[in-house]
């Protein structure tokens, strides 16, 4: 097995790296966030109800669990760049294939396996990253990437408003397609072989043995579940904000696409935030800095929609509020996760998709339910609790991290 050694600081041909995979991880967001718009059109094409606008997004979701648990050590074995590659075909395919639906139970399963291509970025790409680039800029390039990929959720709406003005919602796949394309062409051409080791073993025995320690381990279990609850709300609002703006507030698809904007600007600026930070601060503290404006954002949103379950404005704005403060956290949290077990980066990673993948799903869930049982209060409160929850994990992470440091100094 031959050793990478992580490069300290980026040259040019370095940098067309991350920007592909960027690239292809702003085509898999934004194959979701452009169609949101439309999303009643798909529904209203296919005779059914608004229910099945969220999922979509679940199905998406759901996609990404199902081969994580493989790639990530197939990854280990193989390296990360041919199981890549195969990955961002594999998307692009399914994309051009979506032109063909006839029906929304087909149009959810295309979004379906659109979605495994969640598990290449999460469980290949990102470990990639992590392994390529030392610690303080793999995490200013986490931060920058995920200010890209923001862009999705941000543009998409409008992006997709404006489409839907003068075409129809299947030629937009072509277009997702299109870009994935030059994704996979830039990987192709520059992206390093970090890993690889073929005498690591992909048998069902080693890969149940293999996951089953990472469960037991606490700092991987409470690091991955902050990561998929702490990220819930804005899933959540991504899900079922055609349903709260258009469908009952009743407002244009450009006020809803414009609405969009200060929740993911906020997102932005916390990650810009915690760029600067990453250098000059333990990795640690801006996790303790996000936990203000998370836990703030998500009660204002709750006190709001209490008094006026009609203020969605109110409602915007607490979560623009969260927004920043989950800028601020999620790359460092990533980090700090992957490298808290010895095991196999490939393994770690794909453990840690699968069980934010999980969690988005069943939170997305739980939120329609309460959405469509309770209105926006108790899809506020459940935003909340999430919150809420996120707060005790990171500090049970925390614990675990600084006990164990505590032994490693010992011993």
């Amino acid at each position: 097995m031959s050793v990478f050694v992580p490069a300290s600081s980026l040259t040019r041909r370095q940098l067309i790296f991350p920007i592909s995979l960027v690239l292809f991880e702003f085509a898999t967001y934004i194959a979701h966030d452009m169609i949101q718009p439309g999303m009643l059109l798909v529904t209203s094409e296919f005779h059914v109800g608004p229910e099945w606008v969220s999922a979509s997004l679940t199905a998406y979701l759901m996609g990404g669990i199902m081969l994580q648990w493989l790639l990530g050590p197939l990854s280990d074995k193989l390296g990360r760049r041919p199981v890549m590659l195969c990955g961002v075909a594999f998307f692009m395919l399914t994309c051009f294939a979506t032109h063909w639906v006839q029906s929304i139970e087909q149009f959810v399963l295309m979004r379906f396996l659109q979605g495994v291509s969640l598990c290449f970025i999460g469980a290949v790409g990102y470990a990639a990253i992590q392994e390529a680039f030392e610690e303080s800029l793999s995490v200013k390039i986490m931060a920058l990437m995920a200010n890209v990929s923001l862009l999705a959720p941000l543009a998409g709406p409008i992006a997709g408003a404006a489409f839907l003005s003068f075409s129809g919602w299947r030629t937009m796949f072509w277009a997702f397609g299109g870009v994935t394309a030059l994704a996979l062409v830039g990987l192709w051409r520059y992206m390093p072989e970090t890993s690889g080791d073929k005498n690591a073993s992909v048998s069902v025995k080693s890969l149940a043995k293999g996951y089953y320690t990472l469960l037991k381990d606490r700092q991987v279990m409470s690091g991955s579940l902050a990561i998929g609850i702490g990220t819930i709300p804005c899933l959540a609002w991504v899900a079922l904000s055609p349903v709260i703006l258009i469908h009952d507030q009743g407002v244009s698809q450009m006020d809803y696409a414009l609405l969009q904007i200060p929740v993911f600007v906020a997102m932005i600026a916390g990650n810009l935030t915690l760029g600067r930070l990453a250098s000059r601060l333990p990795i640690e503290q801006p996790l303790k800095l996000g936990a203000w404006p998370i836990i703030l954002g998500l009660a204002i949103a709750a006190i709001a929609t209490a008094v006026n379950s009609h203020s969605y404005l109110w409602l915007t704005a607490g979560l623009s509020i969260y927004g920043f403060g989950t800028g601020l956290i999620n790359a460092g949290l990533y980090r700090l996760t992957l490298f808290s077990s010895s095991a196999g980066k490939g393994s770690v990673a794909a453990m840690v998709g699968m069980v934010t993948i999980l969690v988005f799903a069943l939170g997305i869930e739980s939120s329609k339910a309460a959405y469509f049982s309770g209105g926006s209060l108790r899809f506020s409160l459940i935003n909340l609790a999430c919150g809420l929850l996120w707060l005790w994990l990171v500090r049970a992470f925390l614990t675990e991290r600084k006990r164990r440091s505590q032994i490693t100094v010992v011993e």
